[in-house]
């Protein structure tokens, strides 16, 4: 199923948040992407709707299977493509910048495309 690419970055988001071991808040996923807690927790609500995020002990925010599912593709797309366009001679903030854009666009055929042929030339 397809989702739509503004649920992908919140799902991303609170998987990069939660590397950190520490419990994910809706305010912390506010301050990370800039937006208020309101649009914040309409989209947390929409998000357990779908069955991606489900709130755990004081109110934190717990990926499900699915919603892990999603957020593990795009970050393994965002990191891959950020080293790759970097590895091109791309600036190291434009090269995240574009790999923000780019992960929710290609499709997986592409996106296994381009990392194949990126392990086959390195220099590339």
């Amino acid at each position: 199923m397809k989702i739509q690419e503004s649920a992908e970055n919140y799902l991303e988001t609170i998987l990069v948040l939660g590397l950190t071991g520490d419990p994910v808040r809706s305010v912390d996923i506010a301050n990370e992407m800039h937006f208020s807690k309101p649009s914040v927790s309409i989209a947390m609500k929409n998000l357990r709707m779908g069955g991606y995020v489900q709130f755990g002990p004081s109110m934190h925010v717990l990926l499900t299977p699915s919603g892990r599912e999603i957020a593990e593709r795009m970050y393994e797309r965002h990191v891959f493509l950020t080293d790759w366009l970097t590895s091109l001679g791309v600036d190291e903030a434009d090269a995240a910048r574009d790999a923000c854009k780019m992960e929710h666009v290609l499709s997986v055929e592409s996106f296994d495309a381009i990392k194949s042929f990126a392990k086959k030339h390195p220099s590339h």
